[in-house]
């Protein structure tokens, strides 16, 4: 069995080019700063989080993750 990773360095990057904050992030996409932690982390999210940071920053979720091997 491949172990598949997520990355979220494609957010991260798309919050510098937009001059946005983390904070400003997690209030707009309402969503708790502990997600934005695992974030940092590269830690699981869910769905429902991936959908509400996509809408928030009006992108994909290819705009704002990567799966790696």
């Amino acid at each position: 069995m491949v172990s598949v990773a997520v990355k979220y360095d494609k957010l991260f990057h798309l919050l510098i080019d937009r001059k946005m904050s983390t904070a400003q992030l997690a209030k707009k996409a309402q969503v708790s700063v502990n997600i934005i932690t695992r974030l940092k982390r590269d830690e699981y999210i869910s769905i429902e989080s991936i959908e509400k940071l996509c809408n928030a920053l009006d992108c994909g979720v290819d705009d704002i993750l990567v799966f790696v091997k």
